[in-house]
């Protein structure tokens, strides 16, 4: 039955190439790399970086990486989100639409599609799959579709809900997705989260004096927190550590997935895998609250290149706990959000 809620909502992801092929993996590589909010140089230098070296150089690569864990149903993010949503819409009276920040569906495309759903909408609420402020994550995500709703004049107003790396459903919700694989017997559990320039930290810090600058910065509170990766993906881990009585020996935060030769958040994962197994631990497990959706970053990057030299530098099992994907808890807790949203109007 068609949703008659004056209200819709919009799933927002990352996005993916339309294809494996090269053209499609470089015509998503040009549309993410040049985003001011992932590489913030001014706009000449960047052009230049992106297409004239980055993007010519990386793209084969993206394209076999993405070959090795492609789905015949197509992007595992694209189709993990698609799966959200039909789930989500299973147990909501109001119409889900999906967008992704970067290649399809497009933001406009999930407007329209809302307003094709219901003509007389009146609200639609912007849920950013990205559990923690990043300027290039969950801020580009929120500012594009903010854009996109301006440029158009559409008639509903825009809501978004705001970052919920502490919010009790949703750290419920990772704590039972991973319990399964925590119950079992590990030596370590790597909390590996996508890197950051320590650039964009310093940048989004509102004091201009906090991050990186105040020892122990992340548990020192200050306004900074509210705009800040690296306090939210602290936080979020110690919740879940404790939620699932996680010895404090046994885990620990990385960062994954850096770009270039310039300082990012700290430690490396990759740095991590190789070390790890020289302190003795053997079995690990990693899990990746950075992302809500399996993509590349977790199933290529993580699951077999992570794997590989965690194994080869003398570890004997790796575990990689999946994303929150479509676990029942997770669906449930965005109803439960989206259901009092709709309650308050």
């Amino acid at each position: 039955m068609e949703a008659k809620s004056d209200i819709g909502i919009i799933l927002m992801n990352l996005g993916s190439p339309d294809s494996t092929a090269v053209p499609d993996v470089k015509r998503y590589l040009n549309e993410f790399l040049m985003d001011k909010r992932v590489i913030d140089y001014p706009y000449l230098f960047r052009l230049l970086l992106i297409k004239g070296i980055i993007v010519p150089r990386r793209a084969p690569k993206s394209a076999e990486a993405y070959q090795s864990i492609w789905w015949p149903e197509g992007s595992p993010l694209i189709v993990l989100t698609k799966q959200l949503q039909n789930a989500v819409t299973h147990d909501l009276d109001m119409p889900v639409e999906i967008a992704m920040r970067y290649g399809n569906p497009s933001q406009e495309a999930a407007y329209e599609n809302l307003l094709k759903k219901n003509p007389n909408l009146k609200e639609v609420v912007l849920l950013p799959l990205y559990p923690h402020y990043a300027m290039s994550s969950y801020e580009t995500a929120v500012e594009h579709a903010k854009s996109v709703h301006k440029k158009k004049k559409y008639p509903f107003r825009l809501t978004v809900v705001p970052p919920y790396y502490k919010e009790p459903d949703y750290i419920n919700a990772l704590a039972e997705s991973m319990r399964p694989y925590v119950s079992q017997d590990f030596d370590h559990l790597l909390f590996s989260y996508h890197g950051v320039p320590e650039r964009h930290i310093h940048k989004g810090d509102i004091t201009g004096k906090h991050c990186l600058k105040v020892a122990d910065c992340c548990h020192v509170d200050s306004p900074a927190h509210d705009f800040c990766y690296r306090h939210q993906v602290h936080i979020t881990a110690e919740l879940v550590a404790e939620k699932l009585k996680i010895p404090r020996e046994k885990w620990s935060v990385s960062f994954q997935s850096r770009l270039g030769r310039e300082e990012w958040l700290k430690p490396y994962t990759a740095t991590q895998l190789e070390e790890l197994p020289k302190q003795g631990v053997k079995r690990l497990l990693v899990a990746c609250p950075a992302f809500v959706s399996d993509c590349l970053e977790t199933l290529e990057e993580i699951a077999v290149e992570g794997k590989h030299s965690f194994i080869s530098s003398g570890g004997d099992s790796f575990t990689m706990i999946p994303c929150l994907n479509i676990h029942p808890l997770w669906v449930a807790a965005i109803v439960k959000w989206m259901g009092a949203l709709q309650a308050n109007n």
